[in-house]
């Protein structure tokens, strides 16, 4: 069964935080580079940070240094701290493999007001 759920969006002040969650089914995350994405308002999916299953991070410049991605390969999951966030962090997140899969889940919202 192919799963990607993510979780742990919300309303949240600027200068606020937030810790996003993905659960993914094994098929998609075993092995896989997983990474965040984010499709703000009448913008396409960017790719935010990424995960090798080694542990590697690689980070967009836009959210480098306040947004963390970590993951838990036994339990198939992958999180997205995020620290200071800003109104321009506002639109849907996602969570997939990169390179991105065909597959994607519903997305999580995060609004970051000012």
């Amino acid at each position: 069964q192919v799963q990607l759920v993510e979780s742990g969006g919300g309303l949240v002040q600027g200068g606020g935080s937030l810790t996003l969650s993905c659960a993914a089914s094994m098929s998609i995350f075993r092995m896989k580079t997983m990474g965040w994405y984010r499709q703000a308002p009448g913008k396409g999916r960017e790719l935010l940070a990424s995960i090798t299953s080694g542990g590697n991070t690689n980070y967009a410049d836009s959210v480098k240094g306040r947004f963390t991605i970590s993951r838990d390969n036994a339990k198939a999951m992958v999180y997205l701290q995020m620290n200071t966030l800003k109104t321009e962090d506002t639109g849907v997140y996602y969570c997939n493999t990169f390179p991105r899969g065909a597959y994607w889940g519903q997305g999580t919202q995060v609004t970051v007001s000012s």
